[in-house]
């Protein structure tokens, strides 16, 4: 029997709960203290549930009924009423909790694990940015309630200002913090930020920094030589000059970098722009980068003596700030100086860079020795981990010679300093770029005799000396036949060529080739590579390489054996075993001769090459 109104409000207490019935499960329990709950009851995989609706009389018979209908709508459509309301409830709680500013806050913190702290730094950039553009939109909003066109229109607001750069960086920080939000927060299924790029607008052309072609640099130097700002400034722009270095590893350099006596300079790897994407790489050990390593001109070097003698106790940096001895030179020094000296639009400290690369690969300098001098990124990943601290004695006499032409330059001896170098290295491999060399081709074997001078009148007495070359810097020089210089090739590089061509080969197939070759899934594969029950060849992040051969059974067999009775054996030295020819099996390889007939001498062979019987 359906209740009515006037039965609900007159149910009395008895001193012990009872319920009264109403339609489609629902009823109103009287509970003995007086309350008068609202239930629904309702069967869900059988079995009957009961779930409550409210307190009468806040909520009313005809509220109590609409809820009910809605809970056996949703019965209906298969969801449970109960589990439905939970989720719900959950969401509005974590609608509260995890704001867009909360989850961003967590996600900084995440970053700041494996970003370092600096004004131009990353984190920097982020916190500025989003700080400025982002959370006063959507700091107070649900992370829940976030969806695309939200994003959308931000970064529309930003493009429309022209700053399209700052909205690339948006778009690809907002699709790192929601990707990090769906591992994190719970209840959140997709990615909003995802795609955001395929409606950006079109940046335009990278307009790279100014640099100098080698006619302009005798007015370079000249202006240099008058500029009448700061002489730290001056000395600054001139070591740049020298040393090709990036403006951030100048002002962040540190009187400890500078070995004198080998005329070095040590930059630490977390200083230099490349090295730090290096040391960013998952699983590289940080302490295994090494340094960005500068040799030092004769000129280069008394720079670094009158700095490092002007240094103070309280002077953390070898170009230090102005009123702060603590805090290092500015980031627009330099770059102020320059637009004051008449260079504005035309040079920046980092274009020095491209100048210097420039004009040696036209003087005719190798092309690895600049990219290593300049610790530009090598395009061959297998030798890239060791280029940029190689050639150091090569680019020694590269930057000697360079900085003799900038002070021949400096004196207006425009030919002498422009003049190409032809280089043959006796007793070395020849470099690709020399092999059409003639026959008049220069050989040299270090840096050019150099003699000091003092420095014209308009210059600061306390300045180290101006070092000019006693003639001209292609001096033909002969190289002892009996010391041949040492090949830029290291064996390490060789190793890793070889190593490469391994791995590379076509019997030696990715991991998906040879599961679906063997008729199994990947992660059997993978735990038979892992419980050792399979050869695979790995050479850095380039994945599994696993050889064909191991197809066969017997072949199979074979290895299984060796990592069996030497479960330490390093893999590529066991796959070499087995596929280099060896004299007890008359110049084959075990993996040709093998047989049923001879597994056991084969195998025997096998292990006692590795060390074992």
């Amino acid at each position: 029997m359906a209740l009515s109104d006037t039965t609900v409000r007159q149910a009395r207490i008895t001193g012990n709960d009872y319920t009264i019935g109403d339609t489609d499960g629902l009823a109103l329990n009287v509970t003995a203290r007086g309350g008068k709950i609202w239930r629904f009851r309702y069967y869900w995989a059988g079995v009957q549930k009961r779930m409550s609706l409210g307190s009468y009389p806040q909520i009313s018979l005809k509220e109590a009924r609409a809820r009910r209908d809605e809970a056996r709508a949703l019965v209906a459509q298969g969801i449970n009423p109960y589990e439905h309301r939970k989720q719900q409830r959950r969401a509005i709680r974590f609608a509260a909790e995890h704001t867009f500013e909360a989850v961003f806050n967590q996600w900084v913190e995440f970053r700041r694990l494996s970003l370092k702290e600096g004004r131009q730094s990353t984190l920097s950039q982020i916190l500025r940015i989003f700080n400025k553009d982002v959370l006063p939109t959507l700091g107070g909003r649900s992370i829940y309630d976030i969806n695309r066109h939200d994003l959308l229109d931000l970064l529309s607001r930003i493009e429309q200002r022209k700053a399209l750069t700052t909205a690339e960086k948006c778009r690809t920080w907002f699709n790192q913090l929601f990707r990090y939000a769906l591992v994190k927060i719970e209840g959140l299924e997709h990615n909003p930020a995802s795609d955001l790029d395929v409606v950006a607008l079109p940046k335009p052309p990278v307009t790279h920094n100014p640099f100098l072609r080698m006619d302009e640099l005798p007015a370079l130097m000249v202006a240099l030589r008058k500029y009448g700002g700061a002489s730290q400034t001056r000395l600054g722009l001139r070591l740049l000059l020298l040393t090709g270095v990036r403006t951030g590893e100048l002002r962040l350099a540190t009187p400890d970098q500078f070995d004198l006596e080998k005329r070095l300079w040590v930059i630490p790897a977390e200083v230099v722009k490349q090295l730090q994407l290096a040391m960013r790489k998952p699983g590289k050990q940080t302490q295994n980068v090494p340094p960005y390593i500068v040799p030092l001109s004769v000129q280069a070097l008394e720079i670094v003596r009158h700095m490092l003698d002007q240094v103070v106790p309280a002077q953390r940096y070898l170009f230090a700030h102005r009123s702060d001895l603590s805090k290092r030179i500015s980031e627009n020094t330099l770059n102020g100086a320059l637009r004051r000296m008449g260079y504005a639009d035309q040079l920046t400290g980092h274009g020095m860079r491209a100048t210097i690369s420039t004009a040696l690969n036209e003087i005719g300098y190798p092309k690895v020795w600049v990219d290593a001098q300049l610790s530009h990124a090598d395009p061959d990943k297998v030798s890239a981990a060791y280029n940029h601290a190689e050639y150091v004695e090569q680019r020694r006499t590269m930057m000697q010679d360079w900085a003799n032409r900038l002070d021949l330059w400096g004196q207006g001896q425009l030919k002498a300093a422009s003049s190409p170098l032809t280089i043959r290295l006796e007793g070395a491999a020849s470099l690709p770029s020399f092999e059409n060399a003639s026959a008049n081709s220069i050989q040299f074997n270090g840096a050019f005799p150099v003699t000091a001078v003092s420095m014209p009148k308009a210059s600061v007495s306390n300045e180290p000396a101006l070092i000019v070359p006693h003639q001209s810097p292609v001096v033909p020089l002969s190289v002892p036949t009996e010391k041949p210089h040492k090949s830029h090739v290291s064996d390490i590089q060789r190793e890793r060529a070889e190593m490469l061509a391994i791995y590379e080969a076509a019997s030696n197939l990715p991991l998906l080739v040879f599961a679906k070759l063997a008729g199994k899934s990947r992660d059997q594969i993978n735990r038979d590579i892992k419980a050792r029950r399979l050869l695979s060849l790995s050479l850095g992040n380039r994945g599994q390489r696993i050889p064909d051969w191991q197809l066969d059974p017997l072949r199979h067999k074979l290895v299984l054996t060796a990592l069996a009775r030497i479960p330490d054996v390093d893999a590529w030295r066991l796959y070499r075993t087995v596929c280099e020819p060896h004299e007890r099996l008359r110049g084959r390889s075990p993996i040709d001769v093998l047989t049923l007939e001879n597994f056991d001498v084969t195998a025997r062979i096998v292990c006692s090459v590795l060390g074992r019987t």
